[in-house]
């Protein structure tokens, strides 16, 4: 007879078994922070200076904001990118930009415009673009696919993966809406659940079919209903509708739980197969005793 699916995850399990939300720390951490308070020293030389003067240093530091900018989403970026096995290299080099417009941005601070010397402007956008980039690093500039090299699974996976990131991160923005630090950290627990089905997925791309409707449909549901939650919530802080919807995620954490399982039972059976037909093979040759 079959059994009723019964995990950690599933509605109604153990209480005090559901695990703790993953911490997802910020890549970009203090030293991008800097990037973005430095600049305004140029802001305030700016104004004590001739229009030319001034205009110079307000375009210097509108560069080195929006490279400090591109540095910190680059470093998301690449952090995304790491975590996931299967994943194509971000469309914009987003650190490298951030290098170039560096030393673009500390050459026009270096500049003085009665003299117009090209020396001190060349050595600021040499030093800071070089510094900038042994800092930071440069992005990620391959993609990464499955083991046999197919590009078109590659691309598969990667966009059916970046669809569900979305819809997570959606759902995430929205639940804080709601200012229940609880229902946050349960919808990261969420989070964990369906991202080890991600990376199920990306182990082994075939699984993609089967988990198709999960990282789409379901979760394009899972991410109306929260943002529905959190706006009815913010405004009412309707309890019954936090138990109906705290219950969906149970549902839910259930159902790709138990999926992600079947899907790594099924490869193992097909490892099973696998090593079983080479053993039978290399008895019939006599290499192994049957």
């Amino acid at each position: 007879m079959a059994e009723r699916y019964g995990g950690k995850y599933s509605p109604g399990g153990p209480a005090g078994q559901r695990a703790k939300p993953t911490r997802r720390r910020d890549p970009a951490g203090a030293r991008v922070n800097f990037l973005f308070i430095v600049p305004f020293i140029l802001v305030l030389s700016a104004f004590q200076q001739e229009p030319v003067g001034m205009a110079v240093d307000l375009v210097a530091f509108g560069a080195l904001m929006l490279a400090a900018w591109l540095t910190r989403e680059g470093l998301r970026a690449e952090a995304a990118f790491n975590e996931r096995r299967v994943a194509k290299r971000p469309a914009i080099p987003r650190k490298i930009f951030a290098s170039v417009l560096t030393g673009l941005g500390l050459a026009l601070a270096g500049l003085n415009p009665e003299t117009l010397s090209p020396l001190n402007p060349a050595i600021f956008a040499v030093l800071g673009g070089s510094l900038h980039f042994i800092s930071f690093g440069p992005d990620p500039l391959s993609h990464k696919g499955v083991a046999d090299g197919n590009q078109y699974q590659t691309d598969r996976v990667a966009r059916a993966v970046d669809e569900a990131e979305r819809h997570l991160s959606a759902m995430k923005e929205a639940i804080g809406r709601a200012g229940v630090p609880a229902l946050n950290r349960r919808v990261e627990v969420f989070a964990d659940t369906a991202r080890a089905m991600f990376r199920a997925v990306e182990d082994d791309p075939r699984d993609l079919t089967g988990a198709r409707r999960f990282l789409g449909v379901y979760l394009l549901g899972a991410r109306d209903a929260t943002i529905q939650f959190a706006d009815l919530y913010a405004k009412s802080g309707n309890d019954e509708a936090r138990r109906d919807y705290e219950a969906l995620l149970d549902d839910l954490e259930g159902s790709f739980a138990a999926r992600t399982e079947k899907m790594l039972l099924d490869d193992k059976s097909s490892l099973d197969v696998e090593i079983e037909v080479l053993r039978e093979r290399l008895a019939r040759e006599g290499i192994r005793e049957p």
